[in-house]
């Protein structure tokens, strides 16, 4: 997609879905995420490529003809209408026959848990209730694809999870077809199939949730999906990192060769810490530091920590032990140690 101005929201991005999937594209602002939605949906007319709903090419059909339906951040419901009259105008809209709306719109409220608030009007019904109304009133029509932007971005953290499970209920009892476009970290891996990670326009890496938290395929990836920490030096004849005289154990991913600058990521909670190297037990790589700051998040601890052979650089860990926290202070001395396996080695996004 051209903006002009040799600007490109989205650049080459080129995916397929399995009929029945739950995808989640996730990415940061303006990394093209919600361009790319728009497209899909009908709203942006691609500048190049094609657009393909169950075989059949949509790019030049307007939103209407495209079998889609949409859940956005604002909900866009009827306020004069009551919660069953919003459920039923996109089947009046398709000329379903009168006789079955009821019917329908029924059933559709009872799969969102709205069984018996049909004729609310939508001000006496709570923000997760109008949000229950909005997916039934997407679904009723049984679309081919179900378009999810930001759709629960407005609630509040315990309600926005709630939602998040409710998703992923009606979905897979549905097994209707979905993307979902997000920021939220926890939602894509909550309620995902498959995830795709934009940054610049581009796809960075497209896999299931598990294999993408555990086997990012750029420094990007590795650092906007859940906590990591990060080491700088050049590629060893080995596959390890080298940064001044200290050897950083690790496995390299992708194009690395020996003497290349790269770029080492590991995860918060694959570092483990310790009063002092012994305790860490069998880990492969084990460095002394120092505790510079602490964090109490209410289920864990993590603590910055900063290693004198490894100048400039920080770590951030969780601590693993709940009956532990609050048990290094700042300026405690500390060993942390890691897996080879556990830090993932870049060849340099600069090389």
């Amino acid at each position: 997609m051209d903006f002009g101005g040799g600007v490109l929201a989205v650049d080459d991005a080129s995916f397929e879905l399995e009929k029945g999937r739950f995808l989640t594209i996730l990415g940061p602002s303006g990394s093209g995420k919600t361009t790319l939605l728009r497209m899909i949906a009908g709203f942006q007319k691609q500048t190049a490529g094609e657009i393909t709903i169950n075989g059949k090419a949509v790019g030049a059909a307007p939103p209407h003809r495209r079998s889609i339906g949409m859940v956005f951040q604002r909900l866009a419901l009827f306020p004069h209408m009551t919660a069953a009259e919003n459920v039923a105008f996109p089947l009046k809209m398709r000329r379903f026959d009168p006789r079955t709306i009821p019917d329908r719109v029924n059933g559709f409220l009872e799969l969102v848990k709205l069984g018996g608030y049909g004729n609310r009007r939508i001000n006496e019904l709570s923000g997760g209730q109008q949000q229950r109304v909005a997916i039934a009133r997407a679904l009723v029509f049984e679309p081919d694809l179900l378009l999810l932007d930001e759709p629960l971005a407005a609630l509040d953290v315990k309600l926005r999870e709630e939602m998040q499970l409710e998703f992923r209920r009606i979905q897979h009892e549905l097994g209707v077809t979905t993307i979902n476009v997000t920021h939220d970290q926890r939602e894509a891996l909550v309620v995902s199939d498959d995830i795709i990670v934009m940054d610049g326009g581009r796809i960075q890496q497209h896999a299931k949730p598990v294999e993408l938290y555990r086997a990012p395929t750029n420094p990007f990836v590795a650092g906007f999906l859940g906590l990591s920490s990060f080491v700088e030096g050049k590629a060893t004849a080995d596959g390890d990192l080298q940064s001044g005289d200290l050897k950083v154990l690790g496995v390299s991913a992708g194009d690395v060769t020996e003497g290349v600058p790269v770029i080492a990521a590991i995860r918060a909670e694959q570092i483990r810490l310790a009063r002092s190297a012994p305790a860490l037990g069998a880990c492969e790589m084990q460095l002394d530091a120092t505790v510079i700051d602490t964090i109490f998040e209410g289920e864990r601890q993590m603590y910055i920590v900063e290693a004198a052979s490894l100048p400039g650089t920080t770590f951030r860990v969780y601590h693993h032990d709940p009956e532990g926290f609050g048990l290094f202070d700042i300026g405690d001395p500390v060993a942390i140690g890691w897996n080879r396996r556990d830090l993932k080695i870049f060849r340099h996004a600069a090389e």
